[in-house]
């Protein structure tokens, strides 16, 4: 029992100091502003893969043909990922000249057998860019009228090989997505605490932005396009590694892209393990180590919860525990919560932690082990 408790409190402890170091790497992440009277001078190239995305394509398109940015200076290319839908017919009502459809289909070998389509729709649409700055979202995301302008702003200033910019999803009701948007809001705000303290980076490819320069000398996704999921972070850190390849994180609300939350738990759960299936494959010791301590520390809740069964002195260490995660947590996420306009998520947090806790297990687990489907592919 004494090593059990013993080794729970060293986690807890550690934990405690992670939660501390992100508190402190979103402070001091500062706010991103645009100089007065900013002119861009960098062309971008948009990529947007899209499969089966009827619903949302029309949007996303429509808010980037929308953007405050000089219209010689950007363009939009929609990759059409074997769609079953409207998808193509949609894309193709537009008649802006910006804007650029390409089928995925006719530009992959009739005997290449890919497991990576995602990366394949991205590389088709990279290749034909005439962007110098490369900018990735989703089909169902939609980008506020300054984006672009923020993108090119912090490019051209700091020159980035790479930036990383923050993802929101859309206010709904409903436990399943009210749960995702606090989950979601949290691992944004980690993104960018990790960045400032150097915990190792993280990214999300609905709202990334690098130097198709770059891209070419690492040569694009070749060596990791095996691999179904990570067109985001393997890029990154494949990226990371050139001698000037610096990883630039864009905090600004102004740059923050919305997209939707998943319908239901069985798709939020399949999101959350095709994210997690990455954790394999990570080449940053010190990102590996602190997704190892997060894991940990959620593991040893349900290791007390089953061992208080044979010793209830197990189920009171696992409330102390409890009581010092939701403080923590809730200490990193008020600020977050504000910064992304959702301050009303905070008086669900304490509440949705048991929830919290099981679905880091199982999805670390599943991640780790198991298969997943996602756009109607089963991915193993």
């Amino acid at each position: 029992m004494n090593i059990i408790v013993a080794i729970c409190s060293l986690i807890t402890l550690a934990y405690v100091v992670l939660m501390v170091a992100y508190i402190r790497g979103w402070a001091q992440q500062k706010e991103f502003r645009l100089p007065v009277g900013y002119e861009p001078a960098t062309f971008i190239t948009v990529i947007v893969p899209a499969r089966n995305e009827q619903d949302n394509i029309g949007r996303c398109i429509a808010s980037i043909l929308a953007q405050n940015y000089p219209p010689h200076l950007f363009e939009l290319i929609v990759v059409d990922d074997h769609s079953e839908d409207s998808t193509a017919q949609i894309i193709n009502e537009f008649t802006d000249t910006r804007l650029r459809y390409l089928n995925l289909a006719h530009h992959l070998p009739r005997d290449k057998k890919i497991n990576a389509y995602k990366k394949a729709a991205l590389g088709a649409g990279i290749s034909r860019a005439k962007g110098a700055l490369i900018v990735t979202t989703d089909a169902d995301c939609v980008a506020p009228n300054a984006w672009l302008l923020h993108l090119a702003c912090i490019y051209e200033q700091q020159q980035p090989a790479m930036i990383v910019a923050p993802v929101v999803f859309i206010a709904t009701g409903g436990l399943c997505r009210i749960f995702q948007m606090i989950d979601f809001m949290g691992m944004q705000g980690i993104t960018a605490a990790a960045h400032r303290m150097k915990l190792g980076n993280m990214s999300n490819g609905a709202n990334l932005a690098f130097s198709k320069a770059a891209y070419d000398q690492v040569q694009g996704y070749e060596g990791i396009d095996h691999l179904a999921s990570g067109d985001d972070y393997l890029l990154m850190m494949k990226i990371s590694r050139l001698p000037l390849g610096k990883i630039a994180y864009l905090k600004s609300q102004q740059a923050t892209i919305t997209t939707l939350p998943q319908p239901d738990w069985v798709s939020f759960l399949q999101q959350r393990v095709r994210w997690a299936s990455k954790s394999g494959k990570y080449d940053d010791k010190r990102l590996t180590s602190v997704l190892m301590l997060v894991y940990l520390f959620n593991v040893s809740f349900v290791v007390l919860a089953i061992a208080g069964f044979f010793h209830q002195q197990f189920w009171l260490v696992a409330g102390i525990m409890l009581v010092i995660k939701i403080i923590m947590e809730g200490l990193f996420m008020a600020p977050i919560a504000v910064f992304f306009r959702r301050p009303w998520t905070q008086v669900y947090y304490p509440f949705l932690q048991p929830l919290h806790i099981a679905y880091i297990t199982l999805a670390g687990f599943l991640g780790f082990v198991g298969t997943y489907s996602w756009k109607d592919r089963r991915v193993k």
